[in-house]
């Protein structure tokens, strides 16, 4: 549901702008792991600068491979030290050789600092409200304090509810969205999954929330690639596991089949990504470099020219890679991670639901090629996306420009009116 403009009549004006100057435009995205918040922060923020003239957006990012997306005029950001997740769940600092407790303080008061100095109208928060372990609760103090409107940018899935509301409960999350947001966000839609549906919100904000539906994804004009593989000359399943850091058993599995059937029909390329474990990456590079069928490449920025050339898709389906799928209307396969969130698992069954995609999922950590390679074979010949109507469905960003624009006059109205 969306609320009406007459609910900006109880935010405060924004102390720091008046009405008609150029408008200022924080979004967090802490990306702790993988490349999901950051790549949809992006997309957020090259929708909004040709909103109006002079919007500037930055991104707060510990994303350590940021400076390898293309962001539009009026787009920068602030790199803030990376940290990471490890086997046993627990993070630890990327690069610097400090305690993470440490590195939190340190990307705490650089997000501070940024906030301060910056001086936003309007601060999106990606997914975390209070960010990675609370570093940007000083922020939220600091900028609510000056009026800024505050938005949490929800995806379209969580995780399951058993675990996602002990978490909230544990960070403090509810509380934080009743102090200092003004509304919610979320990138999917009420028809698909309601995301937050069993958390105890509060009544103001659940009237505030508005699903936008999926972020549409443009190709882009240029090819990041000095030299396209061989193989993408001819009709090919791509497989991509987004970031790759958790992607190891899906390639494996589609190696595996290969290596099992020789009768699966179209090549396949695999993009890696750029967290993939470097030992795991040169395995299967041995293993692919003796297959005629196979061929890979570490991480492509631009990955959308490589799926608009490729007849069908095997991903993990992350927030992104479907957003992807949806855009450019391909068949495809998704094969969900289950541990240890079940977000991709959710997707993946509501998503087989509505006949968007088909999901090969073996929760039972089963491998078998042969189940594998049936599908493989399947795959060109299913659905694409777009022959299943489903209102709304990628019309996230256009949404969420019309929301901004309703923010922003109506808050502008009030300065004017004072």
């Amino acid at each position: 549901m969306a609320y009406s403009g007459d609910d900006l009549g109880r935010i405060p004006p924004y102390r720091g702008a008046s009405a008609g100057e150029p408008v200022r435009v924080m979004i967090y995205s802490h990306d702790t792991f993988g490349l999901g918040h950051l790549r949809r922060s992006r997309a957020i923020a090259n929708a909004l600068v040709p909103e109006r003239p002079g919007v500037s957006v930055l991104i707060i990012s510990g994303s350590p491979v940021i400076g390898g997306f293309e962001f539009g005029h009026g787009v920068d950001y602030v790199r803030i030290p990376g940290v990471t997740k490890q086997p046993d769940g627990d993070y630890r600092s990327l690069n610097l050789n400090v305690p993470i407790e440490e590195a939190v303080r340190l990307r705490e008061a650089l997000i501070l600092q940024t906030a301060e100095t910056f001086r936003p109208e309007i601060f999106i928060v990606d997914k975390e409200p209070t960010g990675f372990r609370g570093e940007i609760m000083a922020a939220l103090e600091r900028v609510t304090a000056r009026g800024c409107h505050v938005v949490l940018g929800a995806r379209d899935v969580m995780d399951d509810p058993e675990l996602l509301v002990p978490e909230w409960e544990r960070k403090g999350a509810t509380e934080a969205l009743a102090r200092f947001y003004d509304e919610i966000w979320v990138y999917g839609l009420e028809e698909v999954y309601r995301p937050l549906a069993r958390l105890d919100l509060p009544v103001r904000l659940a009237r505030r929330t508005t699903y936008t539906g999926y972020l549409r994804r443009e190709v882009p004009q240029h090819s990041s690639l000095a030299r396209p593989p061989k193989i993408t000359r001819r009709p090919f399943v791509l497989v991509t596991t987004g970031g790759g850091g958790d992607g190891e058993d899906v390639i494996d599995r589609v190696i595996s089949a290969y290596e099992a059937d020789p009768k699966i029909e179209l090549p396949a390329l695999i993009v890696f990504g750029p967290f993939m474990n470097r030992d795991s990456r040169r395995g299967f590079m041995d293993r692919i470099s003796r297959h005629p069928s196979l061929d890979a490449i570490a991480f492509d920025p631009k990955i959308e020219l490589l799926m608009t050339k490729a007849a069908a898709v095997v991903a993990m389906g992350g927030y992104n890679t479907f957003c992807e799928i949806l855009s450019l209307d391909k068949p495809s396969l998704i094969v969900p991670r289950t541990r240890p969130r079940r977000e991709q698992l959710i997707r993946a069954q509501e998503a087989e639901r509505l006949g968007l995609v088909k999901a090969l999922i073996e929760e039972d950590g089963g491998r078998d090629p042969a189940r594998m390679a049936e599908a493989l074979k399947a795959l060109p010949g299913r659905n694409r996306p777009s022959e299943v109507v489903v209102p709304g469905l990628l019309d996230g960003l256009d949404v969420i420009r019309a929301r901004f624009s309703t923010v922003l006059d109506g808050r502008r109205g009030l300065l004017a009116a004072e």
